[in-house]
């Protein structure tokens, strides 16, 4: 099976391609690169930030 690679759109071959579905290691890298950076989001609702009172009763006496 040939398919794209999701960064550069150069076609490479599913099968034996150790980097799947990136063509090399460096588009790879790119991809999580991009994560990393949050560049890429997945949608969902937005989360409340606790306040520093919040989190200082959680916290245990040493």
């Amino acid at each position: 099976m040939v398919v794209k690679c999701p960064i550069c759109q150069v076609e490479v071959t599913w099968e034996g391609n150790l980097h799947r579905p990136f063509c090399s290691e460096r588009c790879r890298l790119m991809d999580l690169g991009a994560w990393t950076a949050g560049r890429y989001r997945i949608p969902g609702q937005t989360l409340k930030k606790e306040s520093d009172k919040d989190r200082s009763d959680e916290e245990e006496p040493s």
